[in-house]
């Protein structure tokens, strides 16, 4: 898709993407995101920041208003839409991870969030899932009508939140009867933001609890009809844990993603089990270089760098890059996964071009590849921009695999 907007910056056109496309399900307004896009000065992490934030205080302003006077559906909308457009003020930010900012819009997004979900019917209900001495933050979503129901448990990736979840699969999902449970896990605002907790690679010690805490505590939840939706690095991390937990009725990597180990060592110097080493090695003063040199030409690697260090926990971008060695479904992972799999990919992918295909060729189990195009709006990350479409395809596929 030829951009709109930051022609020469993929990165900041694709976020703007990201912010439209969530106008599906309520996330946005065209006009609101183009006139506040339009004002931004590409590359500059300020600029993003303080357009993005002034539409979401107005945004939040007038939603405040709208309650005020009774107005709970516009109230609402606004709410919505001010969550999104604080998420999107606070994304270009770690690169500094004490930037006084970051608590600020990102603890207004999750308000906002939480004023419009006590106005949907039923409402969505804040959850704390008990995880290793604190708790992991999320939504809890429930389907119409009565009885046990199956459920739907979604996780965003690499820089997403559980609020975002809403528009990438949460609201689709109650519309065609699915109980939703969406959540933040180490490394995701909610618990690296709260609790300091960084990502990790067995992502199993993460969805294991989160089923054990909506089997135990959710009567509503028909245990045998569970499934799992992981989006971007997502499409990692949750096919990791259908790997090792074999309670889930369907796993959906939206999208797939085999190995991060083939990603941080695409555009090294030399062969990839040289630059391995390299990446772990205490002192490699030559490879600093090139990554150096890599952030200053790359709009996409400066931002994952920076982004990648604070939610990894590491202090340097040759430890990011090593880190994602650790995250990989090759030597037999994949091959362990047993249940249904949807893996989605996206023609036009500006992170993971190649890795759905991968995954996909090393699956044994009842497996589905499903590609989005860009001839049909589809072939971004993630399919941003097209929601209805893909959130269509997807929920339908698991809807006939759950019946068989």
């Amino acid at each position: 898709m030829k951009p709109m907007l930051f022609e020469d910056d993929p990165q900041f056109w694709y976020e703007t993407l990201r912010a439209l496309g969530h106008a599906a399900y309520g996330g946005s307004d065209f006009g609101e995101v183009i006139a506040t896009a339009e004002k931004i000065t590409a590359g500059d992490y300020d600029s993003w920041y303080e357009q993005w934030a002034a539409t979401a205080e107005r945004t939040e302003a007038e939603a405040k208003a709208a309650l005020e006077g009774g107005h709970e559906i516009s109230a609402r909308d606004g709410f919505l839409r001010a969550s999104n457009y604080f998420r999107s003020a606070e994304f270009f930010l770690h690169g500094n991870p004490d930037d006084p900012r970051i608590a600020s819009v990102y603890e207004r997004s999750v308000d906002s969030f939480h004023a419009a979900a006590r106005l949907f019917d039923p409402v969505i209900e804040p959850v704390e899932i008990p995880f290793e001495g604190t708790f992991l933050r999320g939504y809890f979503y429930r389907a119409p009508g009565k009885g046990p129901a199956p459920t739907i448990v979604m996780h965003n990736g690499f820089d997403g939140t559980a609020e975002e979840m809403h528009f990438f699969g949460g609201a689709g999902g109650v519309e065609r009867g699915y109980h939703v449970l969406t959540f933040d896990g180490p490394g995701q605002p909610g618990a690296r933001f709260n609790d300091g907790l960084p990502f990790r690679p067995n992502w199993e010690s993460v969805i294991t609890p989160v089923l054990d805490w909506l089997i135990d505590t959710r009567p509503e939840v028909d245990p045998e009809r569970i499934s799992l939706l992981g989006l971007s690095m997502g499409g990692l991390l949750a096919p990791r844990a259908a790997a090792f937990e074999h309670r889930l009725a369907a796993v959906m990597a939206v999208d797939g993603v085999y190995d991060l180990g083939g990603v941080s060592t695409l555009n090294m110097p030399m062969p990839r089990s040289e630059a391995e080493v390299l990446l772990r090695a205490e002192h490699a003063p030559e490879i600093d270089a090139s990554i150096e040199v890599l952030m200053k030409t790359n709009s996409t690697m400066r931002w994952a760098i920076t982004h990648g260090s604070y939610v990894m926990g590491v202090s340097t971008p040759r430890q990011f890059l090593a880190s994602y060695l650790d995250y990989t479904l090759a030597d037999g992972v994949a091959e362990k996964i047993t249940c249904p799999t949807l893996v989605c990919e996206a023609e036009d992918d500006l992170f993971f071009d190649g890795q759905p295909q991968q995954l996909y060729d090393h699956l044994t189990c009842p497996k589905t590849l499903m590609r989005f195009t860009v001839a049909e709006g589809a072939g971004s990350h993630c399919h941003t921009g097209a929601q209805r479409l893909a959130m269509g395809r997807i929920l339908d596929w698991l809807d006939d695999t759950l019946k068989n």
